[in-house]
Order: C-alpha cells, then sequence, then structure tokens
C-alpha cells in the first residue's frame, strides 16, 4: 500500500491551522525548516506543503490525494474534486464593496466600470448574475486601497472584521459569499478507506469544536423541564445521587449556546452546573 498524499498551507495563518487540526486528529508530522515533505508517525501519510492557491488544482489533477484549503480558492479555482469535510476554521466572507461616499447602490450600477479583485472568477460569475459587464483588473494583494488611488470603481475582497474598510472609507454593498477551510479529495479516491478514516478523525475535532460537555445537577421533580433544555443527541445522561431527589445529568450542548442554556437550566432549579472542554469525539 503506497502513502495517502495531503497537502496542506505552506505558510500563514491557514498553515497554523490546519496544522493544529491534523495534531488534534492525532495526524502528527514534524517539518524541517524549508522542507517541502513530512510523514506522518502514526498512519502512512505523506505530508506536502504548497502554496494554499495551488491545492485544489494539485488535488483535480491527482498529485495529492486530499487537501486542506480554503473554500473560497476552490470556488475561483473551479477545480473538479470532491469535497469531503468542512472543518469549521478560517471562516470569512467575500463582499462586494464600493466607496461610502460614492453613487453606486446596487451591483447593476457597475455596468461599464471598473473592479478591482483577486477572485476574477467568482467576481464575473456574480456580475454576470446581475447584469454588470465590467473590467476586471485583476490584483494579488492591496485590493482596499484601489478605489482611493483611481484604479477601481469598486473592489470585490475578502472581509473579516470589517475594520480595513472603515479604514479605507469602504462600505458593503453586498456579500457573493461566505467561506471556511475545507478538506478536499481527488475524484480517484486513491487509498480510499485511509482518506475516510482521515475524513472520519477530523469529523471528531471539527464537532468536539463545536460543543462542550455540560454536567449539572437537578432535583429529579424538575428533570424533565432540564431534559427540554438539554436534549442531547440521543439523550442526556442521566446519574443517581446519594440524595434520591437529586440527579447529575451530562449533556453535550453547542458552545455558542451554553452561556444561555447554563441560564435557563440555573432558572429550572440546576445546581453545579459546569462546563468542561471536548477535545475529540465520535458521534
Amino acid at each position: 500500500m503506497s502513502n495517502l498524499r495531503i497537502g496542506v498551507p505552506s505558510k500563514g495563518r491557514l498553515s497554523e491551522l490546519a496544522a493544529e487540526i491534523l495534531k488534534q486528529a492525532g495526524l502528527s508530522f514534524r517539518r524541517q525548516e524549508r522542507s517541502l515533505f513530512a510523514r506522518c508517525g502514526e498512519m502512512p501519510i505523506d505530508i506536502t506543503f504548497l502554496r494554499t492557491e495551488d491545492i485544489p488544482v494539485l488535488v483535480a489533477e491527482g498529485a495529492i490525494d486530499m487537501g486542506l484549503t480554503g473554500s473560497d480558492l476552490l470556488a475561483e479555482s473551479g477545480a473538479d474534486v470532491i469535497e469531503r469535510l468542512d472543518l469549521g476554521v478560517g471562516k470569512c466572507k467575500l463582499a462586494l464593496c464600493v466607496s461610502e461616499d460614492g453613487d453606486i447602490h446596487e451591483a447593476a450600477q457597475l455596468n461599464g466600470k471598473r473592479v478591482a479583485t483577486s477572485f476574477p472568477n467568482v467576481t464575473r460569475k456574480y456580475l454576470k448574475a446581475h447584469n454588470a459587464d465590467v473590467h476586471m483588473v485583476e490584483l494579488s494583494g492591496s485590493v482596499e486601497v484601489m478605489i482611493a488611488l483611481g484604479v477601481a470603481d469598486a473592489i470585490v475582497d475578502l472581509v473579516e472584521t470589517g475594520s480595513t474598510l472603515a479604514a479605507n472609507r469602504l462600505k458593503v454593498l453586498d456579500e457573493i459569499g461566505r467561506y471556511s477551510t475545507v478538506l478536499i479529495q481527488n475524484r480517484q479516491r486513491r487509498e480510499g478507506a485511509l482518506a475516510d478514516r482521515v475524513v472520519r478523525r477530523l469529523e471528531g475535532v471539527v464537532i468536539a469544536r463545536a460543543y462542550s460537555l455540560l454536567e449539572y445537577n437537578i432535583p429529579r421533580t424538575k428533570l424533565a423541564d432540564a431534559e427540554k433544555i438539554t436534549p442531547g443527541f440521543n439523550s442526556p445522561t442521566v446519574n443517581a445521587l446519594e440524595d434520591p431527589a437529586w440527579c447529575a445529568v451530562r449533556v453535550m450542548v453547542r458552545r455558542s449556546e451554553v452561556i444561555e442554556v447554563m441560564e435557563k437550566l440555573e432558572a429550572v432549579g440546576a445546581h453545579a452546573i459546569l462546563e468542561t472542554q471536548i477535545n475529540n469525539c465520535r458521534l
């Protein structure tokens, strides 16, 4: 059996995120300085360090079997691959932005005007749907300053916090799409069983990052009310306490909802409510 080949970003924030989530899934590796290759110690997997934007094409061409990349870059490349898993990290949105002081209020008004972007294919598709035929200014960076420089009438760029837009006196006219880091696979599915093991391991990490384990004590007379608040996946785990009038409950809760859930549990009589981080799981 030959090794499964997985491509990961060679540098930048996405490189750090990829290394962290693979390690959490039990796929640890050590990269020697400036080396393009590494090997996983636990499984027959070779890691290749690549430019993030090249990974979709290299997966499609079969140079690597799987890869971690941004779904924005996947959409822009148009590569014919299988999207196996959304890793839920590196989230961002692609937006059409114009000057705060300008008179452009909808995409159709850009017909005949100039649009600067690092995502020309996605941008063309979007503007075509809005009947706007534009002159595309294709760039690889510093897109946000192009309106101020007089190079473009609008830009299409990734937006995270919006602080960069504010600094350049820009506003979002429309949101084109939301993106995150994804795991993709070549359509030939070489070493399919091993690839599926990788996906399953990463699924456990993704789910664990989205949930917390909540534990609390509740009077048995209030258990039904508490279970409505925390139903769990199949059902919560309920254990008897030394005092027969009380029981202990353990249940998984979405991390984004934990504070609100704790308040609701407290309101129905729960005590000793504890949140524990989950590192990995299988559901």
